[in-house]
């Protein structure tokens, strides 16, 4: 019997979730509810390709070939060591006749789900890929399963700058969602105090869709913190935040202290998009009693986090963000196309990979 959420595809160990399983089934046969993807690129994530790049002293061959070795090993790409992977865009060989997903054989697709559940299979060695970035040109099939989420890729953008987007499109879309709730309970209590947003690692990705996202959400000033002054000059001339901060965020009295300079108090809403740990400490103490911090790094130990506020006392609301909200692809497609600075700094990104 096959599963909407793909536990037939479990090898080892028995029993468990896709992306909690060592080993999965890439049988390139289907059942009636999975769809497969003929896969041309895939896009690592930025904790997992750091990790990489760092072991092996940027080495590219060697990043290339423990890639490899992950995929073959597992069926999937998960890395061992950050416990994550990616995304991936392709094009649909066969979709199964109950498949929920709508997609049709020929359209060009992303998936919106975790390299590290999909079932993966590479076949041409990933030699067109020179291991220095996260973007992996190459061939193979992907298999997905009922539950899994996809999103046909606009005809009018470069399937590259799509796949950067949808690669973190569940940041912008959480941060609006919690930034429009602070805006509107603020707006029905009659309290004029203004919504403030600090973004940690403000010229990436995620940082720059979520600086975007706040301000349409109505945050009257957001700070985009960096830590080297290329960010800041590439962020400042995006005009994506009020004001940007330069500031270590493994620092935590250095990253409070150049946030609550830059917005003149603690931040109401705190992002964290950064793909390096230990900042933890210094986004809590950056955030406002009361406040929110929003952790979409996958270095981000939530442990720490937890320990770090209780060791500081303080009342904070601490969210993961998971990848997916309703409507996240749409939202950051939308970004991409309505804000020049979301665009620029996503272009430049992607002409140097």
């Amino acid at each position: 019997m096959t599963s909407p959420v793909g536990l037939h595809r479990v090898v080892q160990p028995a029993g468990v979730l896709p992306q909690a399983a060592w080993r999965l089934d890439t049988s390139a046969a289907i059942a009636p509810n999975e769809v497969r993807i003929r896969v041309q690129r895939l896009n690592l994530d930025a904790a997992s390709f750091r990790q990489l790049s760092e072991k092996h002293g940027g080495d590219g061959d060697a990043v290339r070939a423990e890639v490899l070795e992950i995929i073959s090993t597992r069926g999937k790409m998960q890395n061992p060591v950050t416990g994550s992977g990616g995304m991936l865009i392709g094009t649909v060989e066969e979709a199964g006749r109950r498949s929920p997903l709508g997609l049709r054989a020929g359209e060009r697709v992303a998936t919106l789900v975790s390299l590290t559940l999909t079932p993966l299979v590479i076949t041409d060695g990933l030699a067109r890929w020179d291991g220095r970035s996260e973007q992996v040109p190459c061939d193979g099939w992907a298999i997905l399963f009922a539950r899994s989420i996809a999103a046909v890729l606009p005809d009018d953008e470069d399937p590259q700058l799509s796949l950067a987007v949808l690669d973190v499109c569940g940041a912008p879309a959480l941060t609006a969602r919690v930034v429009s709730r602070y805006v509107e309970d603020r707006r029905r209590s009659g309290d004029p105090t203004p919504v403030r947003v600090a973004v940690i690692g403000g010229a990436g990705k995620s940082g720059s869709l979520s600086l975007a996202a706040a301000r349409r959400a109505g945050a009257a000033r957001t700070v985009g913190v960096v830590p080297v002054a290329a960010e800041r000059d590439a962020l400042t001339a995006a005009g994506l935040a009020s004001v940007v901060a330069l500031a270590d965020a493994r620092d935590p009295v250095g990253l409070s202290t150049a946030v609550t300079t830059a917005l003149g108090v603690p931040a109401d809403v705190t992002v964290v998009c950064v793909d390096v740990p230990g900042c933890e400490h210094g986004a809590v103490l950056a955030t406002a009693d009361g406040g929110t911090v929003i952790f979409f790094s996958m270095a981000t130990s939530f442990s720490a986090a937890a320990l770090g506020a209780e060791g500081l006392a303080a009342d904070v609301t601490m969210l993961v963000g998971n990848g997916y909200v309703p409507g996240h692809a749409e939202l950051a497609l939308g970004l991409l196309r309505a804000e020049p600075g979301v665009r620029q700094l996503f272009a430049a990104r992607v002409a140097a990979d």
